[in-house]
């Protein structure tokens, strides 16, 4: 029983082996039908070299590839060489802005950016050589730029005046101060005196500190307080510094005009901020004052005030010129210097005698030059000192004063202490630039006068 099996196995196999072997080979195989002949014979034709012009192609603006004629492409083109600088600074970044609010630091705010400690320190580094950060205030403006990667770029600092400290954060540390350059604009307003100037100023738009300007010109010549009744013509015209909207400095009057008791007194002030105003009562030449402080803004008249820092009332015995720091100061009429040292409130103060009854004063001086000394004779527009805050005062300005005998009086009606103006040389000139500034007011007004009514309509 157990050789059956093999037996049966190899049986199989010999007789499949015999058939193999022996298939006749007469067999025939039936013929394939033509139709399908035909479809298994056929090829494509040869492929056609494209019919298009051949223009280059610009590769990362390195590479020029053009269509090859002797086939569909020419080589590959190699790789582009990139500017690893280039791709540095187009990396994506991330900025930041907002504003110190009032008892907010530089500090916290950077903080609140997201700054790390350090960079923080690096940016208070940075900025502060080019601003003071002592004199941070509310509303200024801080810009932050960094990477994605969180890498600090750039802070941009905004101040006053449209001012902006720029640090750079790079290989090196770079800062510098943008100071944009403004538009000059002049404004014309002509409008009737109310209860006062000032009343009158701020009622109509104008600025009101251009009330202070009046008294300073006209002071000893019209009392505001008693000539003025009101219906007086009040008629102005300034120059603003604008940046855009935004005006970045403080204005300053160019031509004024007050009609009083049918008195016409006209004002004109130079365009090279030297201060020097020329008076006109009826178009004749009445004087010129020539200010200590060019190009100063007058902050306080002589008379009764409020006291700035003690906060009563009290007279002030002369007037105030607000100016930066280290302003200039000038003689305003020849004479001997009779002090030179500290007074008190008044600070360093420098005064000069002119002649047996009269003396000026200048005080809060921050310096006084090494070579001026007591019995040095001086003349008008000579620099006796700089601006300063020495002594009681809220900030830089030069307190000017005029004693006559001993006593203070008005600055601005002592005609002896006003530079002569009367010379036949000096009145064409004088009269000249007032008919300018008479005929320039008149088209500001006009246009501006056109102006509202194109807007009305």
């Amino acid at each position: 029983m157990k050789l059956r099996y093999p037996a049966i196995g190899i049986a199989g196999a010999g007789v499949a082996l015999a058939l193999l072997l022996g298939f006749p080979a007469s067999w025939k195989i039936a013929p394939v039908p033509e139709a399908l002949a035909a479809v298994s014979n056929w090829q494509p034709a040869p492929l056609q070299k494209p019919a298009m012009p051949v223009q280059p192609l610009t590769v990362f603006a390195h590479t020029v590839v053009g269509l090859d004629t002797a086939g569909w492409m020419a080589e590959p083109p190699a790789r582009p060489d990139f500017d690893l600088a280039l791709l540095k600074t187009a990396l994506p970044i991330e900025t930041w802005s907002g504003t110190l609010s009032a008892g907010e630091t530089l500090d916290s705010l950077l903080s609140t950016a997201g700054l790390s400690a350090p960079d923080r320190a690096e940016v208070a580094l940075a900025l502060a050589a080019e601003f003071d950060l002592r004199k941070l205030k509310p509303g200024y403006a801080v810009e932050v730029e960094t990477s994605f990667s969180g890498t600090l770029r750039r802070v941009v600092l905004s101040v006053d005046a449209g001012v902006q400290i720029e640090a750079v954060f790079a290989d090196e540390v770079a800062t510098r101060k943008i100071v944009p350059e403004p538009d000059l604009v002049l404004r014309a307003a002509a409008t009737t005196v109310e209860t006062s100037i000032f009343v009158t100023l701020a009622s109509a738009d104008v600025p009101a500190r251009f009330a202070v300007d009046l008294a300073e010109m006209l002071g000893g010549t019209v009392d505001f307080r008693r000539d003025l009744k009101g219906g007086e013509r009040l008629q102005l015209m300034w120059r603003e510094a604008t940046l855009g909207d935004l005006v970045i400095r403080q204005p300053r009057l160019s031509f004024a005009a007050l009609t009083v008791d049918e008195a016409l007194y006209e004002i004109v002030w130079p365009d090279d901020n030297s201060g020097n105003a020329t008076i006109f009562v009826d178009g004749e030449l009445l004087r010129v004052f020539a200010q200590p402080v060019k190009g100063a803004r007058l902050s306080s008249v002589y008379g009764n005030r409020r006291h700035p820092v003690f906060g009563d009332v009290r007279m002030h015995t002369g007037v105030d010129f607000a100016a930066p720091h280290g302003t200039p100061v000038y003689a305003t009429a020849p004479g001997r210097i009779s002090f030179i040292g500290r007074r008190g409130g008044y600070g360093r103060v420098v005064e000069i005698a002119h002649g047996s009854d009269t003396m000026t004063r200048y005080a809060h001086l921050s310096s006084v030059p090494e070579a001026l000394a007591v019995g040095d004779r001086v003349a008008a527009g000579d620099p006796i000192g700089r601006v300063g805050a020495t002594g009681t005062a809220t900030g830089p300005n030069l307190h000017y004063e005029v004693r006559v005998d001993g006593r203070p009086t008005d600055p601005m009606s002592e005609e002896r202490l006003a530079e002569a103006a009367s010379a036949a040389e000096t009145n064409p000139k004088a009269l000249a630039r007032l008919e300018d500034s008479r005929a320039q007011f008149s088209g500001l007004l006009d246009q501006d006068v056109a102006t509202a009514m194109s807007e009305r309509l």
